[in-house]
């Protein structure tokens, strides 16, 4: 499995480098700046580039099987700034001949109850709330789109966490998920797992899902 991995020097991108390596990928991680990349593996080939130049990064993932991406706009101060990149993302992947894309999306976006989204609730942290729009807003993108990229926008649980890496977890659509005491919530290098599984199955194409315990 040949993977092109943006975000991998964040702290979900970098758990989904462990668990890819862990399985045996190759993997070309495109980041801004290799400095902040300690992983040291003969299979990690590092690519400096923007996600928003599509110039920077298309000969780069040539021969690709996937496409993951997992980043924030939180150092560019709009919420508008995801969606384009995930609009930019569609229209140049198959150029570089990849047909596959699995994007690390948010919570915000899903059902509490009909019609009620996490973002709705009125404890919704209003620090969040930027960002969690801009998911929102990319979300809208993949679901309009025409294109011929097999995506897959995995949301997390309400609370995306440190802690153990069990292999366990339950998949969903649109709807929040809770466990039996009413949390909502996995582990970082559980959402790894089932975002890797997603790509080797090759399964939830061209929809979003959330996995949760």
């Amino acid at each position: 499995m040949k993977i092109a991995l943006f975000g991998a020097t964040g702290h979900v991108g970098h758990a989904i480098l462990d668990e890819a390596l862990a399985r045996g990928a190759d993997v070309t991680a495109i980041v801004r700046d290799p400095s902040r990349l300690t992983t040291k593996d003969d299979r990690v080939k590092v690519v400096t580039g923007d996600i928003a130049n599509p110039e920077s990064w298309l000969d780069a993932v040539r021969g690709s099987d996937v496409m993951i991406v997992s980043i924030s706009a939180r150092r560019d101060g709009s919420n508008d700034a995801v969606p384009a990149i995930a609009a930019t993302v569609l229209d140049y992947l198959p150029k570089a001949g990849v047909k596959r894309l699995v994007w690390v999306g948010g919570a915000a976006s899903l059902e509490t109850s009909p019609g009620v989204r996490v973002i709705d609730d009125p404890h919704f942290p209003a620090a969040w709330k930027d960002e969690a729009q801009g998911q929102i807003k990319a979300l809208e993108v993949f679901r309009h789109d025409k294109g011929e990229v097999q995506w897959t926008f995995i949301s997390p649980s309400a609370l995306l966490e440190d802690g153990p890496r069990t292999g366990k977890y339950r998949v969903g659509s649109d709807q929040l998920l809770m466990d039996a005491n009413g949390k909502s919530h996995i582990s970082v290098p559980d959402y790894a797992v089932a975002l890797l599984d997603r790509v080797e199955k090759n399964d939830a194409r061209r929809q979003r899902i959330t996995v949760g315990y």
